[in-house]
Parts: structure tokens; sequence; C-alpha cells
């Protein structure tokens, strides 16, 4: 299991999360932040520190962002595991879904 960041994170990127994660596993990409699924501890330091309600445990994702999951894990499928996000920056894509969302307010 890891934990999942949805729709409210999408061109907020606050990055509260980034400075509390322990290991290193969330990365940024160019409209929203993403969690490594094989580099998460489920720690949980994360969800709590989110201003935006963004990041839940992934059987907690509410329906409605469900999809956030498979955004998540197949961001990293052309990046494999990086071992940490703090020597990869911005990496200079979006899963599709989040691409093609319209700006969010």
């Amino acid at each position: 299991m890891t934990y999942v960041i949805a729709q409210p994170c999408v061109d907020v990127k606050d990055r509260a999360c980034v400075d509390e994660c322990p290991v290193d596993c969330i990365y940024e990409g160019q409209r929203m932040l993403y969690i490594h699924p094989d580099e998460c501890v489920d720690c949980g330091a994360c969800e709590p520190v989110c201003p935006v309600e963004a990041i839940y445990y992934e059987d907690d994702t509410p329906q409605i962002w469900a999809d956030y999951y498979r955004a998540n894990v197949e961001f990293f499928n052309d990046l494999g595991s990086p071992g940490g996000a703090a020597k990869m920056g911005v990496i200079d894509k979006d899963d599709p879904m989040i691409a093609a969302l319209p700006p969010q307010a």
C-alpha cells in the first residue's frame, strides 16, 4: 500500500508534504506532486501537513479521485525508481489525465 496525491494538488503544489517526507519519495511534475509507490514507506507524515487535503492512504482515497492512484503509479513508468526526489528537481511531465485537466483555481 501507499499514499496517493489527488486532484486538490493540481496547480497548487504547496510542497509541505515534500518537506515532511522522511524518505524523499514525493516527486514534482509540471502541475502536481506524485508519491512514488515503491519508495513510500507508508509513514503517513505527508498527509496531515497537506494544506489542501490532497493526500490519502490508498484505500481511503475518495471514489471521485480513484484514478489518481493510477496516475501516481504510472507517472513513474518510464522513470523507474530514481531513489530520491530531491536530486530530480521538477520533472517535465505529468500523467496524461493531469495534463488534460483545465487550469485549477
